[in-house]
């Protein structure tokens, strides 16, 4: 069997204490929701729930069906930003990456420079523009709203996967027939499954936890997505903790199941085209 040393026995007892901590406040969410509001306020706390229920769900998501439109609407909201921040994305990354555009590195710095600013100062030259154009209260300026915050990133990751992609590949299509862009679709369109499932990934979890654009560009409750609905446990005599913490964990579990399910694929189109 193979010898460990004492360092690497310590890295890795590092590595789950630093993994237990940023994971304590899931398991705190999941357990708040699960006690009875009498549990919640004991001192000390408890750590393991003496008593288990499962009424903040039953209640909320059976009994009480008001929380399902703002989940249809976050699902809308977010696929349609992951979906519109790709089409963006893919033609804008591929550009900067196979030609010689004037400027370009001063519009990738742009670009870095946008990820730095904070969404409430987007959100308010947005509700202006979209009051304008009648577009408040839409589920169109909630994408268009995420997608820029999603779409410099995507195109950040995305310049060099489409860098590491050697470019013999596209002239070998040109001397088959193709023009540039059937190149682009039948050749290199393919191989970009991993970082097209990180940028959908992100953009949609970007998306999903979006409470800035939420609350400047919709006041109709009818396109108001989870984010905003979770505030309604939140008043001003108190705040109903076990609803709170059982809708915010529903909001938790997409995320956490996407991220579940393609981690593979997200993880290696992080690091795709790293070296290069």
């Amino acid at each position: 069997m193979r010898q460990y040393s004492l360092k690497q026995y310590m890295l890795l007892l590092g590595a789950i204490i630093i993994t237990m901590i940023f994971l304590f406040p899931i398991y705190w969410m999941i357990t708040t929701s699960i006690k009875p509001m009498s549990d919640i306020f004991t001192s000390p706390p408890m750590i393991i729930p003496g008593t288990i229920q499962f009424d903040a769900y039953i209640n909320n998501l059976i009994k009480d069906q008001s929380l399902l439109p703002y989940i249809r609407n976050s699902f809308v909201i977010a696929l349609g930003t992951s979906l519109f921040t790709l089409v963006l994305a893919l033609p804008s990354a591929y550009a900067m990456a196979r030609f010689r555009l004037p400027y370009a590195n001063a519009f990738l710095l742009i670009l870095l420079v946008t990820q730095m600013i904070p969404g409430i100062m987007m959100a308010m030259p947005l509700y202006v523009m979209f009051s304008n154009f009648g577009l408040v209260n839409s589920y169109t300026a909630l994408i268009v709203g995420n997608t820029t915050t999603a779409l410099p990133f995507a195109i950040v990751i995305m310049r060099p996967f489409f860098l590491s992609i050697p470019k013999g590949l596209e002239e070998a299509a040109v001397i088959d027939g193709c023009n540039t862009f059937t190149a682009f679709t039948r050749i290199i369109l393919p191989l970009t499954k991993p970082i097209i499932l990180t940028v959908l990934t992100f953009s949609f979890l970007f998306a999903w936890g979006d409470l800035i654009f939420a609350l400047t560009l919709a006041t109709d409750e009818n396109v108001r997505p989870l984010t905003m609905g979770i505030t309604r446990f939140i008043g001003q005599y108190g705040t109903q903790w076990d609803n709170l913490m059982a809708v915010a964990t529903i909001a938790a579990a997409p995320i956490i199941i996407i991220f579940l399910v393609f981690q593979k694929h997200i993880v290696s189109g992080i690091t795709a085209g790293s070296e290069k």
